[in-house]
Protein backbone atom coordinates (compact mmCIF):
# COMPACT_ATOMS: atom_id res chain seq x y z
CA UNK A 1 0.00 0.00 0.00
CA UNK A 2 1.12 3.43 -1.18
CA UNK A 3 1.04 6.64 1.40
CA UNK A 4 1.06 9.96 -0.40
CA UNK A 5 3.11 12.61 1.18
CA UNK A 6 1.29 15.65 0.76
CA UNK A 7 3.29 18.80 1.29
CA UNK A 8 1.37 22.39 1.50
CA UNK A 9 3.78 24.93 -0.03
CA UNK A 10 3.00 28.69 1.22
CA UNK A 11 3.29 31.09 -0.56
CA UNK A 12 5.89 33.93 0.41
CA UNK A 13 5.25 36.27 -2.31
CA UNK A 14 1.87 38.17 -3.21
CA UNK A 15 0.56 40.67 -5.69
CA UNK A 16 -1.12 43.46 -4.66
CA UNK A 17 -3.41 44.72 -7.58
CA UNK A 18 -4.51 48.45 -6.60
CA UNK A 19 -7.47 49.27 -7.44
CA UNK A 20 -9.00 45.70 -8.89
CA UNK A 21 -11.77 46.73 -11.72
CA UNK A 22 -9.87 49.85 -12.29
CA UNK A 23 -6.63 49.16 -13.77
CA UNK A 24 -7.66 51.28 -16.82
CA UNK A 25 -7.90 54.55 -14.47
CA UNK A 26 -4.75 53.80 -12.62
CA UNK A 27 -2.74 56.66 -13.96
CA UNK A 28 -5.52 59.08 -12.81
CA UNK A 29 -5.86 57.54 -9.50
CA UNK A 30 -2.60 58.14 -8.82
CA UNK A 31 -2.56 62.37 -9.46
CA UNK A 32 -4.90 62.74 -5.95
CA UNK A 33 -2.63 59.75 -4.49
CA UNK A 34 0.44 61.90 -5.36
CA UNK A 35 -1.15 65.06 -4.55
CA UNK A 36 -1.99 64.14 -1.40
CA UNK A 37 1.37 62.22 -0.23
CA UNK A 38 3.35 65.73 -1.51
CA UNK A 39 1.09 67.99 0.99
CA UNK A 40 1.64 65.29 3.66
CA UNK A 41 5.06 65.59 3.42
CA UNK A 42 5.49 69.05 2.92
CA UNK A 43 3.26 70.18 5.29
CA UNK A 44 3.90 68.12 7.72
CA UNK A 45 7.61 68.78 7.43
CA UNK A 46 6.97 72.62 7.68
CA UNK A 47 4.76 72.10 11.23
CA UNK A 48 7.42 70.39 12.73
CA UNK A 49 10.59 72.69 11.66
CA UNK A 50 8.31 75.53 12.56
CA UNK A 51 6.60 73.71 16.08
CA UNK A 52 10.26 73.51 17.32
CA UNK A 53 10.83 76.64 17.11
CA UNK A 54 11.85 78.43 20.24
CA UNK A 55 8.56 80.26 20.87
CA UNK A 56 6.19 77.41 20.42
CA UNK A 57 7.14 75.21 23.10
CA UNK A 58 3.32 74.84 25.00
CA UNK A 59 2.16 71.09 25.55
CA UNK A 60 -0.38 71.27 22.61
CA UNK A 61 2.91 72.41 19.98
CA UNK A 62 4.15 69.17 21.23
CA UNK A 63 1.46 66.87 20.96
CA UNK A 64 0.90 68.68 17.49
CA UNK A 65 4.42 67.68 16.20
CA UNK A 66 4.12 63.98 17.52
CA UNK A 67 0.80 63.98 15.38
CA UNK A 68 2.84 65.51 12.38
CA UNK A 69 5.64 63.14 12.53
CA UNK A 70 3.03 60.41 12.63
CA UNK A 71 1.18 61.64 10.08
CA UNK A 72 4.23 61.42 7.63
CA UNK A 73 5.09 57.89 8.99
CA UNK A 74 1.23 56.76 7.85
CA UNK A 75 1.28 58.34 4.56
CA UNK A 76 4.83 56.99 4.09
CA UNK A 77 4.25 53.31 4.65
CA UNK A 78 1.35 52.82 2.16
CA UNK A 79 1.19 55.44 -0.42
CA UNK A 80 4.60 54.92 -1.65
CA UNK A 81 2.98 51.38 -2.07
CA UNK A 82 0.35 52.36 -4.30
CA UNK A 83 2.01 54.77 -6.42
CA UNK A 84 4.70 51.73 -7.86
CA UNK A 85 1.12 49.56 -8.37
CA UNK A 86 -0.03 52.57 -10.15
CA UNK A 87 2.89 53.53 -12.07
CA UNK A 88 5.17 50.55 -12.93
CA UNK A 89 2.65 47.90 -12.11
CA UNK A 90 4.99 46.84 -9.28
CA UNK A 91 2.68 45.30 -7.05
CA UNK A 92 4.72 41.86 -6.10
CA UNK A 93 5.53 42.40 -1.92
CA UNK A 94 7.11 39.51 -0.11
CA UNK A 95 5.60 38.56 3.24
CA UNK A 96 8.01 40.17 5.48
CA UNK A 97 7.63 43.49 3.58
CA UNK A 98 3.45 42.45 4.04
CA UNK A 99 3.56 42.27 7.69
CA UNK A 100 6.53 45.41 8.06
CA UNK A 101 4.10 47.53 6.06
CA UNK A 102 0.91 46.47 7.98
CA UNK A 103 2.84 46.95 11.53
CA UNK A 104 3.80 50.57 10.82
CA UNK A 105 0.26 51.06 9.52
CA UNK A 106 -1.74 50.24 12.17
CA UNK A 107 0.83 51.30 15.19
CA UNK A 108 1.09 54.18 13.59
CA UNK A 109 -3.01 54.57 13.79
CA UNK A 110 -3.00 53.46 17.22
CA UNK A 111 -0.61 56.16 18.12
CA UNK A 112 -2.21 59.03 16.07
CA UNK A 113 -5.29 58.04 18.19
CA UNK A 114 -3.76 57.82 21.44
CA UNK A 115 -2.14 61.67 20.52
CA UNK A 116 -5.86 62.64 19.53
CA UNK A 117 -6.78 61.64 23.12
CA UNK A 118 -3.89 63.53 24.91
CA UNK A 119 -4.76 66.55 22.89
CA UNK A 120 -8.24 66.25 24.15
CA UNK A 121 -7.32 66.00 27.82
CA UNK A 122 -5.14 69.12 27.27
CA UNK A 123 -8.29 71.15 26.47
CA UNK A 124 -10.07 69.84 28.89
CA UNK A 125 -7.68 70.91 31.65
CA UNK A 126 -6.61 74.30 29.63
CA UNK A 127 -10.26 75.19 29.47
CA UNK A 128 -11.64 73.75 32.91
CA UNK A 129 -8.85 73.59 35.40
CA UNK A 130 -6.27 76.69 33.54
CA UNK A 131 -4.89 77.86 36.81
CA UNK A 132 -3.43 74.09 36.96
CA UNK A 133 -2.61 74.17 33.67
CA UNK A 134 1.13 74.76 33.56
CA UNK A 135 1.25 72.98 36.94
CA UNK A 136 -0.27 69.98 34.99
CA UNK A 137 1.70 69.63 31.83
CA UNK A 138 5.10 69.90 32.70
CA UNK A 139 7.89 68.66 30.34
CA UNK A 140 8.51 65.36 32.01
CA UNK A 141 5.10 64.68 32.00
CA UNK A 142 4.80 65.85 28.35
CA UNK A 143 7.65 62.80 27.72
CA UNK A 144 6.15 60.45 29.97
CA UNK A 145 3.29 60.33 28.17
CA UNK A 146 4.65 60.54 24.34
CA UNK A 147 6.59 57.33 25.56
CA UNK A 148 3.03 55.96 26.44
CA UNK A 149 1.16 56.91 23.55
CA UNK A 150 3.83 54.62 21.21
CA UNK A 151 4.30 51.73 23.77
CA UNK A 152 0.78 50.99 23.51
CA UNK A 153 1.05 51.31 20.08
CA UNK A 154 4.12 48.92 19.64
CA UNK A 155 2.52 46.49 22.58
CA UNK A 156 -0.28 45.87 20.85
CA UNK A 157 0.62 45.52 17.32
CA UNK A 158 3.73 43.30 17.87
CA UNK A 159 1.76 40.37 18.27
CA UNK A 160 0.26 40.68 15.18
CA UNK A 161 3.68 40.18 13.63
CA UNK A 162 3.84 36.65 14.83
CA UNK A 163 0.35 36.08 15.02
CA UNK A 164 0.68 36.16 10.47
CA UNK A 165 4.27 34.10 10.75
CA UNK A 166 2.68 31.23 12.07
CA UNK A 167 -0.13 30.74 8.81
CA UNK A 168 0.65 28.60 6.06
CA UNK A 169 -0.53 30.70 3.15
CA UNK A 170 -1.68 27.96 0.45
CA UNK A 171 -4.72 29.74 -0.61
CA UNK A 172 -4.83 32.63 -3.51
CA UNK A 173 -1.75 34.96 -3.46
CA UNK A 174 -3.69 37.62 -5.15
CA UNK A 175 -4.49 40.53 -2.70
CA UNK A 176 -7.05 43.09 -4.29
CA UNK A 177 -5.85 46.20 -2.27
CA UNK A 178 -3.35 48.76 -2.52
CA UNK A 179 -1.82 47.49 0.52
CA UNK A 180 -1.75 44.61 2.98
CA UNK A 181 -3.65 44.47 5.99
CA UNK A 182 -4.32 42.10 8.41
CA UNK A 183 -7.32 40.25 8.51
CA UNK A 184 -7.21 40.96 4.56
CA UNK A 185 -3.52 39.11 4.84
CA UNK A 186 -4.77 36.11 6.81
CA UNK A 187 -7.77 34.79 4.97
CA UNK A 188 -5.52 33.99 2.37
CA UNK A 189 -4.06 31.56 5.00
CA UNK A 190 -5.30 27.37 5.07
CA UNK A 191 -5.17 27.57 9.36
CA UNK A 192 -7.76 28.52 11.70
CA UNK A 193 -7.64 32.52 11.81
CA UNK A 194 -9.88 32.86 14.76
CA UNK A 195 -7.48 34.16 16.84
CA UNK A 196 -6.28 36.44 14.23
CA UNK A 197 -9.97 37.60 14.34
CA UNK A 198 -10.63 37.99 18.30
CA UNK A 199 -7.26 39.52 18.43
CA UNK A 200 -8.21 42.55 15.73
CA UNK A 201 -10.98 42.73 17.70
CA UNK A 202 -9.47 43.25 21.15
CA UNK A 203 -6.96 46.00 19.71
CA UNK A 204 -10.07 48.00 18.36
CA UNK A 205 -12.02 47.73 21.57
CA UNK A 206 -9.05 48.31 23.95
CA UNK A 207 -7.31 51.28 21.53
CA UNK A 208 -9.64 52.79 18.92
CA UNK A 209 -13.13 52.57 20.91
CA UNK A 210 -11.45 53.31 24.14
CA UNK A 211 -10.23 56.48 22.75
CA UNK A 212 -13.17 57.48 20.95
CA UNK A 213 -15.36 56.99 23.94
CA UNK A 214 -12.87 59.39 26.29
CA UNK A 215 -12.41 62.16 23.85
CA UNK A 216 -16.31 61.99 24.02
CA UNK A 217 -16.48 62.23 27.54
CA UNK A 218 -13.55 65.11 27.48
CA UNK A 219 -15.63 67.06 25.27
CA UNK A 220 -19.05 66.62 27.00
CA UNK A 221 -17.27 67.79 30.09
CA UNK A 222 -15.48 70.71 28.05
CA UNK A 223 -18.81 72.09 26.56
CA UNK A 224 -20.35 71.78 30.21
CA UNK A 225 -17.87 74.18 31.29
CA UNK A 226 -17.90 76.70 28.25
CA UNK A 227 -21.95 77.08 28.69
CA UNK A 228 -21.59 77.97 32.13
CA UNK A 229 -19.28 81.04 31.48
CA UNK A 230 -21.04 84.14 31.88
CA UNK A 231 -19.70 86.29 28.34
CA UNK A 232 -20.85 85.31 25.26
CA UNK A 233 -17.55 86.64 24.08
CA UNK A 234 -15.43 84.37 26.41
CA UNK A 235 -17.64 81.06 25.43
CA UNK A 236 -16.73 82.01 21.59
CA UNK A 237 -12.85 82.38 22.03
CA UNK A 238 -12.78 78.86 24.03
CA UNK A 239 -14.87 76.93 21.02
CA UNK A 240 -12.53 78.31 18.67
CA UNK A 241 -9.56 77.24 20.13
CA UNK A 242 -11.33 73.58 20.21
CA UNK A 243 -12.16 74.21 16.38
CA UNK A 244 -8.83 72.67 14.72
CA UNK A 245 -8.86 69.85 17.34
CA UNK A 246 -12.63 68.53 16.30
CA UNK A 247 -11.81 68.91 13.08
CA UNK A 248 -8.97 66.71 12.70
CA UNK A 249 -10.96 64.07 15.62
CA UNK A 250 -13.93 64.06 12.49
CA UNK A 251 -11.47 63.61 9.93
CA UNK A 252 -9.46 61.33 11.78
CA UNK A 253 -12.42 58.64 13.02
CA UNK A 254 -15.15 59.65 9.79
CA UNK A 255 -13.67 57.87 7.39
CA UNK A 256 -13.03 54.94 9.17
CA UNK A 257 -16.33 54.55 10.67
CA UNK A 258 -17.96 55.07 7.72
CA UNK A 259 -15.72 52.78 5.68
CA UNK A 260 -16.19 49.88 8.52
CA UNK A 261 -19.77 50.55 7.86
CA UNK A 262 -20.09 50.80 4.36
CA UNK A 263 -18.23 47.05 4.80
CA UNK A 264 -20.27 45.55 7.52
CA UNK A 265 -23.61 46.59 5.72
CA UNK A 266 -22.83 47.81 2.21
CA UNK A 267 -22.22 43.99 -0.10
CA UNK A 268 -23.74 45.33 -2.77
CA UNK A 269 -21.17 48.04 -2.90
CA UNK A 270 -18.51 47.64 -5.63
CA UNK A 271 -14.94 46.39 -4.39
CA UNK A 272 -13.16 49.15 -5.72
CA UNK A 273 -15.41 51.80 -3.64
CA UNK A 274 -14.53 49.66 -0.67
CA UNK A 275 -10.42 50.03 -1.57
CA UNK A 276 -11.02 53.82 -2.16
CA UNK A 277 -12.53 54.58 0.76
CA UNK A 278 -9.59 52.68 2.90
CA UNK A 279 -7.27 54.52 0.94
CA UNK A 280 -9.29 57.75 2.01
CA UNK A 281 -8.01 57.36 5.74
CA UNK A 282 -4.80 57.16 4.99
CA UNK A 283 -4.78 60.19 2.59
CA UNK A 284 -6.97 62.91 3.86
CA UNK A 285 -5.20 63.42 7.52
CA UNK A 286 -1.72 63.30 6.96
CA UNK A 287 -2.80 66.07 4.11
CA UNK A 288 -5.30 68.33 5.86
CA UNK A 289 -4.13 68.36 9.46
CA UNK A 290 -1.34 71.36 8.93
CA UNK A 291 -3.45 73.28 6.67
CA UNK A 292 -6.41 72.81 9.31
CA UNK A 293 -3.94 74.17 12.55
CA UNK A 294 -2.59 76.28 9.74
CA UNK A 295 -5.46 77.97 9.53
CA UNK A 296 -6.91 77.81 12.75
CA UNK A 297 -3.88 78.65 15.15
CA UNK A 298 -2.43 82.81 14.74
CA UNK A 299 0.83 81.78 16.41
CA UNK A 300 1.23 79.05 13.85
CA UNK A 301 0.62 81.26 10.64
CA UNK A 302 2.65 83.68 11.89
CA UNK A 303 5.75 81.34 12.51
CA UNK A 304 5.22 79.94 9.55
CA UNK A 305 4.87 83.22 7.41
CA UNK A 306 8.03 84.41 9.49
CA UNK A 307 9.64 80.85 8.11
CA UNK A 308 9.12 81.33 4.43
CA UNK A 309 9.06 84.64 4.40
CA UNK A 310 11.05 86.97 6.60
CA UNK A 311 14.21 85.17 6.31
CA UNK A 312 14.68 85.76 2.59
CA UNK A 313 14.11 89.35 2.71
Amino acid sequence: MTTLNHTVVSHTVFRLLGVPGLEDQHMWISIPFFISYVTALLGNSLLIFVLTRPSLHGPMYFFLCMLAGADIVLSTSTVPQALSIFWFHAGEISLDRCITQLFFMYSTFIAESGILLVMAFDRFIAICYPLRYSTIFTISLIGKIGMAIFLRSFVTIFPVIFLVKRLTFCKNKIIPHTYCEHIGLAKYACNNIRVNFWYGIFVLMSTITLDVVLIFVSYVLILRSIFRMPSQDARHKTLNTCGSHVCVIILFYGPGIFTTLTQRFGRHIPPHIHILLANVCILVLPMLNPIIYGIKSKQIQEQIVHVLFTNYK
